[in-house]
């Protein structure tokens, strides 16, 4: 009896290592599907710059590295909740308008602040200070706009690398978005221009630009900051917006909000699988006379 006792128990033991294994394997398999889905949120606007709604997923291709790939999960208008960091430039060379833009930047944080949404305020000139946490509350984020204090130097890189970094960590299932208001003259960042595009490329923000020019001629500006601006916001698939006029702004938050809302999530799992710890570059287009913006790059995760 003692022999088939022990016979019954290792068999029993055996059994539950075998269904061990097998839910094991379902996580990691589960895991592992979860890991792979690359989502892409892109924005389509006709010859007027106008958002386009109401496209069907069969308007959109996608390839991965030239490789056509199937769109197994697709959002239209997605309504998912958004994460937004605001960040203002407040060197001295644009504190002749911050009571303009303090007010224009409460005014977008009112339209664009909604139910299940966040909004974190970062001032940024020589150093970068966040005023405000990630928060719903408008009335405590519209007075965060109102304490900006001047700088003598600008850190756009450090404030976009700033700005991704705490978007990172933000909860996932969210979109991510840096909308940044500066006069593009780059002067005093710690961060290079490749770490700040990976950075953002890295954490899956849409960045939006205002750049104000403080004068028209290019002989007097800082052009090398406004391509380098250029580049970072094309590679994030957000949109770049050039003011000549200050009492522009309003308009240009208006158009950013409008985007926000009229937005695309295209969803795929990359076949053949990529190499991990690579640099993968993504194509989407859409059917008919429209613009698409979209991340054009992401990066997969590192090897086991």
């Amino acid at each position: 009896m003692r022999t088939l006792g022990l016979l019954l128990a290792a068999a029993a033991s055996a059994a539950i290592g075998i269904h061990a294994d097998a839910g094991a394997q379902g996580r990691r398999t589960t895991i592992r599907s979860q890991t792979d889905l690359v989502t892409i949120l892109a924005s389509v606007s006709d010859q007027n710059g106008q958002p386009v709604p109401d496209l069907t997923q069969d308007a959109f291709s996608l390839s991965d590295e030239g490789v056509p790939q199937k769109i197994e999960k697709f959002e239209a208008q997605t309504n998912r909740p958004l994460d937004l960091a605001l960040m203002i430039d407040s060197s001295l060379s644009t504190f002749k308008d911050m009571k303009f833009e303090g007010d224009a930047a409460a005014g977008f944080i009112r339209q664009v602040v909604r139910p299940g949404d966040s909004l974190a305020v970062f001032e940024f000139s020589e150093t970068v200070t966040r005023l405000s946490d990630f928060s719903d509350n408008v009335g405590k984020l519209q007075d965060a706009v109102h304490k900006m204090t001047p700088g003598a130097g600008t850190s756009i890189y450090d404030a976009v690398v700033l700005g991704s970094n705490s978007l990172k960590r933000r909860p996932p299932g969210r979109r991510r978005a840096i909308v940044l208001v500066t006069d593009a003259g780059e002067t005093t960042s710690v961060s290079k221009f490749d770490d700040t595009r990976r950075a953002a490329i890295a954490s899956g923000t849409l960045l939006y630009t205002i750049v104000i020019r403080p004068v028209k001629n290019e002989n007097g500006r800082n052009t090398a900051g406004e391509h380098a601006l250029i580049t970072i916001t094309d590679s994030t698939g957000g949109a770049m917006f050039i003011l000549d006029d200050m009492s522009q702004i309003g308009e240009m938050f208006e158009k950013i909000d409008r985007e926000l809302r009229t937005q695309y999530l295209l969803g795929y799992y990359p076949q053949p699988t990529p190499p991990p710890s690579s640099d993968r570059h993504v194509q989407v287009s859409v059917q008919g006379n429209y613009i698409v913006r979209y991340r054009k790059e992401y990066f997969t995760p590192a090897g086991q």
